[in-house]
């Protein structure tokens, strides 16, 4: 019985530290990270990245423009000839973790502005 009690105890404890570890924002947090600002990152899938969110819902590139909206607590993406495409995420500070079906997938940095004079 002790051990069955000590294996839930550290699975409760691991769990806890998952949980905390991937907090995820609101949709109302991620507008006031984003909007108006610059991240710069790498995804899992994609490679690097760095993209201006313009209040009005564009994103600007280098290479490409495409839009970005807010959809309850999901900030999507829609770029050219793709389906849209949203995503959860976790903010801490200016850091960004972009989480989709419960993994981090990529991550970023948030700047204040459109630093790139996209």
């Amino acid at each position: 019985m002790k051990r069955f009690i000590l294996v839930l105890l550290l699975s409760l404890t691991a769990t806890a530290s998952v949980a905390e570890q991937t907090t995820l924002a609101s949709g109302q947090q991620l507008r006031n990270a984003i909007a108006g600002n610059t991240v710069q990152g790498s995804m899992d899938g994609a490679g690097r990245y760095t993209e201006f969110y313009a209040k009005d819902g564009t994103v600007r590139s280098k290479e490409y423009q495409a839009k970005w909206s807010i959809e309850g607590d999901q900030m999507c993406w829609v770029y050219q000839g793709q389906a849209k495409d949203c995503w959860r995420a976790s903010i801490k500070g200016n850091n960004v973790k972009w989480v989709k079906d419960g993994k981090v997938q990529g991550s970023g940095t948030i700047v204040q502005g459109n630093t790139n004079r996209y």
